[in-house]
């Protein structure tokens, strides 16, 4: 995976790089819109954190540049704008871009924003491979799915239900081999694996959920299934 950090100031390429060091990715760098371009050209980057003021060519003409050419506008682009201007989130949205990100850019904002693209970045917690079955509600019903891994941290799970970014959950699934009862967590949709979003296509179709409520019996019960894996 390629991810292209677009800024004219080094401090803040250098603080974006740092947000990526635990990720599996390569970091390409520009800085201004025209060095950025030849390097979509080139490179052609999995994702681009594109900075709207800039010399030479700024982040609008930049980003309008990639997504009026076919063999570029699918690629990803998240502009980073001035905290509370809204003109400036006018302007992105207008250029075509994908996302935006408001300076001070933030550690977790960050990431949180790349993963919605790129599921695979900063993924620190280790992942179970698991098949069990599994009940949820949401907004719309209940509804049956199969687990497919998990983590200390969030859980994917396999089903073609129509789930919607960002929609909290109920969960609750037996973790096999574990005497601990009903494993009950409430989570957020973080990414979504079907259809024109499918990201992952060596994985099942399915959605990702990150837990927001979670018990210290649940989440110890989860540590230990995993740690289990790491002894054998």
């Amino acid at each position: 995976m390629k991810v292209l950090l677009v800024d004219d100031v080094k401090l803040f390429i250098e603080l974006e790089k740092s947000f990526l060091s635990g990720s599996d990715v390569t970091i390409l760098t520009a800085g201004d819109g025209e060095e950025a371009l030849e390097i979509v050209r080139r490179e052609r980057p999995d994702l681009i954190f594109l900075d709207l003021h800039m010399p030479k060519m700024n982040g609008v003409a930049c980003c309008t540049a990639i997504k009026s050419d076919p063999d570029l506008l699918f690629i990803p682009v998240i502009m980073v704008t001035t905290a509370g201007r809204e003109e400036e989130i006018e302007l992105c949205n207008k250029a075509g871009c994908d996302d935006y990100l408001t300076k001070p850019v933030e550690r977790s904002a960050f990431l949180e924003k790349a993963r919605s693209f790129l599921p695979e970045i900063e993924r620190r917690e280790p992942r179970f491979p698991l098949q069990t079955p599994a009940l949820f509600r949401d907004s719309k019903g209940v509804c049956t799915a199969a687990v497919a891994d998990i983590s200390n941290g969030g859980i994917y799970l396999s089903s073609d239900y129509p789930a919607t970014l960002n929609d909290t959950m109920e969960l609750a699934f037996f973790l096999p081999g574990r005497d601990v009862g009903v494993i009950s967590i409430t989570g957020r949709v973080a990414w979504l694996n079907s259809g024109k979003t499918r990201k992952k296509w060596d994985m099942p179709v399915g959605f990702g959920l990150e837990y927001t409520t979670i018990s210290d019996d649940a989440s110890r019960a989860i540590q230990e299934l995993i740690d289990s894996r790491d002894e054998e």
